[in-house]
């Protein structure tokens, strides 16, 4: 990782920076493909901030600096850089679009104030669009859209606009329309300054001429650009009231109210471009500037006192309270263990110490670093409004709130989803197994998707993931950044196990050795709960049939239960348990005995309920050349896979259907082989169903390997 201290020189010229009005803090964020990264390329050259442009196809691209992206030409894990651009300085994360490393793309979304989602022309809105279009919407974070690749053969600006809002819900209106389509796409209209621009000569180096609108567009622009003024009346009373007294607005006024609803997420503005092309990312970089939030006009976050559990109320300046959001951790093989922190008000200061509010620690700050992708500018201070890397906590992790410790603050935490695929890793020497277990630990203290456990009935080490390019890359990781030499067993679906029905149960450990015994006595209804709901504890406990204080030691001991099922050994989900009767002892009653007991009641609960197992759902889309579309059905029906529904795209159908994980191991291989590498899927884990018994029955004896 390269040292520079290019980024002290741009501090002094740049003393705008500790003026939050002039920050932009945005995430590029799309489906796998789309263009992220080389929008994001475009944006770092046009801005000055690289001198040559990065290509992902070439392994060049600054933001995909991993060895494992630049091979795969795809991003794995989300890069910060900043830019200046006008008068605004941009800090940008830059995601991933696989699913696999859909976790990225929350974490990274929680600490940004803004984002610009990237369409492809051609594909229109693809399902990892949606997943990360929803993980913003649950953020709350404004959008601004990019129709990316409007050049190529296929592309449809005004049909991925019809998706958006259907598919999406979203009020996405143009602010720019293009002129010409396909290989013809050669300029376009502004629709809020009313202007044309042609691309010139040098237009793939983003040279712009600025022209007359063309004659046959006059009247498609006039159309758009009241489409433009009529969205925004809807949701803005100032616009409203000019719109129905038939008043002018001019261009900086409908700059002021496209801002003003897009901060609000009650708008999203529209643009179009090609990236690869250099088209239309100026006009971007100037949208962003004009329409995207600063820190100052957003909510902050909900915070409490973590002593109290009161709300408190963030001061966003830099003269306040410190509160700053620990959003990642990267293990660095230079500085040791970096954290990715944002600001949210106060300033950090490097050599000084800070309270870590939800460890209870004080961590010293050793260096402050603005990070370039992998490359670091080192400062003495950072104020509110920013993201910066963090050397030097030894016990912060993602997640964690940093504060001052006479004024102790906690934010949220992120809720990641579970994972979906496991399989066992062993050294392969002996030299190695301690190497492992501290590479598998820092690992895991990075990515909270992933998760390591012990197998102690087969000594196995078990890790798990969000799918089989997630856990190809940490095996790839293992290797050739930690030097550990590990072998994996193949892929294993992570099965849960449930109950059908409701039924009472006892527990009772009694035990007498001499002395003081061991007694305790719990009876309980079990019954399923909610699908998502995980383990449900509950008391109805009246008289005083089991003292107070043993209910948590009893709840401890149904939750370490429902890590092993009865079924197959698979964790327990969706289960309730209410104890409602019981008894004690007054000398052997104690808070092991209880826990015993309440292990013992939900494990007689869970084979009297009619124990189930549960299999991962995925959402799968398969977009295939139309002749190979009864092979690829075929191949579906197959793998149990229901079909709900296919769509024609101008020369290809695109096929979306439920498919159960356990068949879907090698689909990248079959597939290929069915259409001659012309189709392409996309899978994403959706929600977990009941196994069909005969398959069931395969597996709890163990017949199967899914």
């Amino acid at each position: 990782m390269a040292e520079t201290t290019e980024g002290l020189k741009g501090e002094t010229r740049n003393k705008r920076t500790g003026d939050m009005k002039n920050i932009r803090n945005i995430g590029i964020i799309a489906h796998i493909d789309a263009g992220k990264t080389t929008t994001t390329e475009r944006i770092l050259y046009h801005t000055g901030r690289t001198y040559k442009i990065g290509e992902v196809h070439e392994g060049t691209a600054v933001m995909d600096w991993m060895e494992q992206e630049q091979e795969r030409g795809i991003t794995i894990t989300s890069a910060v850089t900043s830019c200046d651009w006008r008068d605004k300085k941009i800090n940008i994360i830059d995601t991933p679009g696989h699913v696999d490393f859909t976790v990225e793309v929350e974490r990274s979304l929680k600490v940004l104030d803004g984002t610009l989602v990237v369409f492809c022309a051609v594909g229109g809105v693809q399902p990892q669009t949606e997943t990360v279009w929803r993980q913003a919407d649950r953020y709350e974070v404004p959008k601004m859209a990019f129709i990316n690749k409007v050049d190529r053969t296929g592309a449809d600006f005004f049909k991925v606009l019809i998706e958006m809002h259907k598919k999406l819900g979203a009020n996405a209106t143009p602010i720019q329309i293009p002129i010409g389509k396909e290989e013809d796409f050669r300029g376009y209209i502004d629709l809020v300054n009313c202007k044309a621009y042609m691309f010139g000569e040098e237009a793939d180096l983003g040279e712009l001429v600025e022209s007359e609108i063309p004659e046959d567009m006059k009247e498609i622009t006039s159309h758009w650009r009241h489409n433009l003024i009529e969205k925004l009346a809807d949701v803005d009373s100032e616009v409203e009231e000019l719109y129905l007294m038939d008043e002018g607005i001019y261009p900086e006024q409908l700059k002021e109210h496209i801002r003003r609803v897009t901060n609000k997420n009650l708008f999203v503005p529209v643009m179009c471009g090609s990236a690869l092309k250099n088209k239309g990312i100026k006009f971007v970089l100037d949208a962003v500037c004009d329409y995207l939030p600063s820190p100052l006009d957003v909510a902050p976050p909900k915070a409490v006192n973590p002593d109290t559990d009161e709300e408190v109320q963030l001061e966003v300046a830099d003269k306040a309270p410190l509160c700053a959001y620990a959003y990642k951790v990267m293990t660095d093989p230079f500085v040791g263990v970096l954290t990715f922190a944002r600001i949210y008000s106060g300033t950090i200061t490097s050599g000084t110490y800070v309270y870590n509010s939800t460890s209870g620690v004080k961590e010293r700050i050793g260096q402050i670093v603005k990070m370039h992708a992998n490359q670091r500018e080192i400062v003495q201070s950072a104020t509110a409004g920013n993201i910066v890397g963090l050397v030097g906590l030894k016990k912060t992790s993602t997640g964690h709130t940093l504060c001052d410790q006479d004024a102790p603050i906690a934010l949220d935490k992120i809720k990641y989803p579970e994972p979906v695929i496991s399989m066992s890793i062993e050294p392969d020497t002996r030299a190695d197994q301690d190497k492992l277990g501290i590479a598998l630990g820092k690992i895991q203290s990075e990515d909270p998707s992933f998760k390591v456990r012990y197998n102690e009935e087969t000594g196995q080490t078990i890790v798990s993931g969000m799918g089989e390019l997630h856990l190809e890359i940490i095996v790839d990781r293992l290797k050739r950044e930690f030097k550990v030499g590990a072998n994996v067993g193949s892929p294993q679906v992570a099965y849960r196990e449930t109950i059908a029905k409701e039924v009472k149960a006892t527990g009772k450990f009694v035990q007498q050795s001499g002395g003081h015994g061991q007694y305790g006595h719990v009876e309980a209804r079990v019954e399923p709960s909610e699908p998502g709901a995980g383990i449900v504890f509950e008391q109805e406990i009246k008289g005083g049939a089991i003292p107070r204080e043993y209910f948590k030691a009893i709840e401890q001991g149904i939750r370490t239960a429902a890590k092993t099922g009865v079924l197959a050994g698979y964790p327990v989900t969706d289960v309730k348990v209410t104890i409602y009767d019981g008894s004690y002892h007054e000398v052997d009653s104690s808070e092991m005995a209880f826990s015993n007991a309440g292990a013992i009641v939900f494990r007689e609960g869970m084979r009297k309920a009619g124990p189930v197992l549960l299999e991962p759902i995925m959402q799968l889309e398969v977009t295939t050349p139309d002749e190979y579309l009864g092979d690829v059905i075929g191949d579906m029906n197959m793998r149990r896979i229901k079909v709900e529904h296919i769509e024609q795209h101008v020369t290809t159908k695109i096929v979306t259907g439920a498919a159960p994980l356990a068949q879907m191991f090698g689909y990248a291989t079959a597939l290929r082989s069915l259409t001659q590498g012309r189709a392409t899927y996309t899978m994403e884990p959706s929600f977990y169903k009941e196994v069909p018994k005969n398959i069931m029955e395969k597996i709890v004896s163990g017949e199967s390997g899914d």
